[in-house]
């Protein structure tokens, strides 16, 4: 039987993740990261990242197969006033959306993020990208609003919506 398991992310995830990251780069349609990731930079990244942050992957079983990942950090480190906020980013392999990857990967995410302390998660979703703001919207998210103009990929400006979850209550 196979299934869909999640982990933590670990330094030899480095190659699978960036062979999910860089083909919807290359798209340029579904992200606002322009440029590719090496295998070397994105396992310096893992090595680097912070221990409040939350970085797992998906991946189908038997066999460990990495299908898509989510990467939370804390929203800003200049200051403790949003020490409560992280900003998140989900990705999963083409060959594997809507298999269930993406909800694996929120609910893990959750409540690891509450494990951490977070109560709110914020990020950005390109405006052109209607399937990841459903995904999102059905997590729970909702819109804050519309940054115009937010990204430029290539000579093409793309809005961004911004938009949030409460982990906890008011």
């Amino acid at each position: 039987m196979t299934g869909l398991a999640t982990r933590a992310a670990r330094l030899e995830d480095a190659a699978a993740i960036v062979a999910i990251l860089n083909p919807i780069i290359e798209a340029g349609t579904f992200t606002a990261f322009d440029t590719p990731v090496t295998v070397e930079a994105e396992r310096a990244y893992l090595a680097a990242f912070p221990a409040r942050g939350v970085f797992l992957v998906a991946v189908r079983q038997p066999g460990d197969e990495v299908v898509g990942f989510q990467s939370m950090e804390p929203f800003a480190t200049f200051t403790r006033a949003f020490d409560h906020v992280g900003v998140l980013g989900t990705y999963v392999a083409p060959a594997s959306r809507r298999q269930g990857v993406a909800k694996h990967l929120f609910a893990a995410t959750f409540v690891a993020a509450l494990e951490k302390g977070y109560e709110k998660i914020f990020t950005y979703v390109r405006a052109d990208n209607a399937a990841a703001l459903a995904v999102y919207r059905r997590e729970g998210f909702r819109v804050v609003g519309t940054a115009r103009r937010h990204a430029r990929i290539g000579t093409r400006y793309v809005d961004e919506i911004v938009i949030e979850k409460m982990l906890t209550h008011d």
